[in-house]
């Protein structure tokens, strides 16, 4: 914070005493404007230094006013909570110091910045484009987390800074069953990290990898859960365009032909891919399925001449009636008016919606133990090296100062690491 204010004013002066030098100061007093030709004009690089800095000063000062504000806000609700209960005057004050005790650990919290070396890494889960996830421990607590890295130069290379600042701010906004839970986020030089909560139970590529295709009563319940959490997403207004069973980037199989054309897409696009994935269910291959990746994008756009169920697969119908209006032109797609034109569909006849997170799961994984990886792809330690690019270009320059591009990716989720409850009556202590 210091180095970037620091930072900040010496490029100021600089630019001050530049413009001192192009003045000079006649014996009448008048001031006499020289055109230097020979002055620089800040680099673009310079520009956006400066705009990071004036960004990062600016973000930390308004935390800074809104902790303030809420902290008071925290001080005044006790003290009416008091006021209003029958507690005495001596439990009152032991009732505040309690709370002043929160509040300061909870600043020392605050003021720690989260750190790679606040992890230890684990079993390898999971790798794509631009990354890979472990399991990790962090070591203060011993709490195990998924830890997902991805590299900085990989980002600015593919032009995917914008898309993970997306996914940082969607896990950090959202709070649902649907969304896995983000606890932090950080950065260093080289990488970009994302602490989220581990699910032991795996995801759907391996699931499918060892039972081929799914009955449709498994695929009902899993396309259902995946229903109500892209809802979830576009209820805070984003659009994930890349869903698919893998969880990865880079790869075209469930994109929608609208993205692929760059004639613009809005929500719908993720309904394609939600159909994409419940043919890839219960067929046991995407639906536009191609050795490389430019036939399948072919195929995608080509959609009404590729799309085909095989008479093996024996959907019902039903079935072939809900991937077929997903997969489809825009304008006919259903979801176009929101999710609940997917939940009416007669596939999902039967499904309670409101009470599917305590319906019993399609497929019980077996646990046994919070650092077990049995529900993942067994990945080799020596596949986890992420692609880099040894040509030069563009980011390169833009990777001179490490937080440029990735201004505000740091992150804390206060109410998940430290919920209290205040002793006595009851009074749960949220610091954010």
């Amino acid at each position: 914070m210091e180095f970037a204010r620091s930072w900040f004013k010496r490029f100021k002066s600089k630019e001050k005493a530049k413009s001192s030098k192009n003045k000079d100061t006649t014996g009448h007093g008048k001031v006499v404007s020289k055109t230097l030709t020979t002055e620089k004009v800040p680099s673009n690089v310079t520009k956006q230094r400066v705009a990071a800095a004036k960004q990062y000063i600016e973000d930390h000062y308004k935390k800074h006013m809104k902790s303030l504000q809420e902290r008071k806000e925290r001080c005044n609700i006790l003290e009416k909570k008091l006021a209003d209960a029958d507690v005495s005057e001596e439990e009152q004050n032991n009732l505040l110091k309690y709370l002043e005790k929160k509040e300061t650990e909870y600043m020392h919290i605050q003021r720690h910045k989260m750190g790679a070396d606040d992890f230890e890494p684990l079993t390898m889960i999971g790798k794509g484009a631009f990354g890979e996830v472990r399991i990790c421990r962090e070591k203060a607590t011993g709490h195990v987390y998924a830890m997902k890295k991805l590299k900085k130069s990989e980002m600015l290379r593919r032009c995917q800074v914008e898309h993970v600042k997306a996914e940082r701010n969607l896990l950090a906004e959202v709070n649902s069953n649907c969304i896995v839970k983000l606890y932090c986020s950080f950065q260093d030089e080289e990488y970009l990290y994302l602490i989220m909560e581990y699910l032991p139970g795996g995801d759907m590529m391996t699931l499918l990898m060892r039972k081929d295709t799914l009955t449709e009563d498994e695929a009902r319940f899993y396309i259902g859960e995946t229903v109500l959490a892209i809802e979830s997403i576009h209820k805070h207004n984003y659009i994930h365009r890349y869903i698919d069973a893998y969880s990865t980037v880079g790869n075209p199989d469930y994109i929608a032909p609208e993205v692929l054309l760059k004639k613009g897409y809005g929500m719908e696009c993720d309904w394609w891919s939600l159909g994409a994935i419940m043919y890839e269910m219960l067929v046991g291959y995407p639906p536009f399925y191609s050795d490389d990746p430019m036939s399948t994008c072919r195929k995608i756009v080509n959609w009404r001449t590729h799309l085909q169920f095989p008479e093996e697969a024996k959907l019902s119908p039903e079935a072939k009636d809900l991937i077929s209006k997903l997969l489809c032109n825009v304008d006919q797609r259903l979801g176009t008016k929101g999710a609940d034109e997917i939940k009416a569909h007669s596939w999902f006849k039967g499904i309670e919606w409101d009470k599917l997170y305590q319906m019993k799961a399609a497929f019980i994984p077996e646990v046994n133990d919070e650092l077990d990886t049995q529900n993942f792809e067994k990945l080799e330690e020596g596949d986890n090296q992420i692609e880099t690019s040894t040509r030069a270009g563009p980011w390169r320059k833009m990777l001179s100062s490490k937080d440029v591009n990735f201004v505000g990716y740091t992150y804390k989720n206060f109410e998940i690491v430290n919920d209290d409850q205040l002793p006595g009556i009851g009074i749960v202590f949220h610091p954010l």
